[in-house]
């Protein structure tokens, strides 16, 4: 008999970490999915339709900022008035370890992947990369670069919504897929690479 009790499906908002992105994400927070959308639709404008140079649009915000503060705290001292509530500028050794250690998974995982692609010969797992870096060249010529960030930040903002909301279906339809694509790879696996000459060991100790 089977187990009466199954594994509980992780949803969508714990894939995403359960945090205050992931409730931006699905819409959870709607005024921090409204502040995202509406920023990046206004910077996705001004630089690709309105053709402001992303240079010079930061350095004069930037410069706009700088003067604000400094006649701010200017007419303060001579107003006695508050000064200007500045955070603490500063990067903490903690935020800095934990984007380390991010970096090294991901390095680690990208390292992987070349070793069982170049060693190992896993023939899924080539044509999964080849593939996806093929999609990734044909799509970025198609867009520019700020158009393809706006592009995923459109995608981030409606993907994970519809896949939460029709979770059950999708896994069904992904299922079906990922069970196609195995069988055309074992297919090309023993009809194509298994007939490849290999070295045996004899040749691999003399070189």
């Amino acid at each position: 008999m089977g187990d009466s009790n199954p594994i509980p499906r992780l949803s969508v908002h714990q894939a995403l970490g359960g945090g205050p992105v992931a409730d931006v994400l699905l819409w959870r927070k709607w005024c921090g999915g409204v502040v995202m959308l509406a920023s990046a639709t206004t910077l996705w404008y001004l630089f690709e339709r309105a053709g402001y140079n992303f240079l010079s649009f930061v350095a004069n915000v930037l410069l706009l900022l700088v003067v604000i503060l400094f006649f701010w705290a200017k007419s303060a001292s001579l107003l006695n008035r508050p000064l200007p509530p500045l955070p603490n500028l500063e990067i903490s050794e903690k935020t800095v370890g934990k984007v380390a250690d991010e970096l090294q998974v991901w390095i680690n995982y990208a390292l992987s992947i070349a070793h069982d692609i170049a060693i190992g010969r896993n023939l899924k797992l080539f044509l999964e990369v080849a593939v996806g870096l093929w999609l990734l060249s044909y799509i970025g010529s198609l867009f520019n670069f700020l158009t393809l960030v706006y592009i995923g930040v459109i995608l981030s903002l409606s993907v994970p919504l519809v896949y939460d909301k029709y979770q059950h279906h999708i896994d069904e339809k992904l299922s079906v897929t990922h069970r196609i694509i195995q069988m055309q790879c074992r297919k090309i696996d023993e009809t194509v690479l298994r007939k490849l000459p290999l070295p045996s060991k004899k040749e691999k100790k003399m070189q």
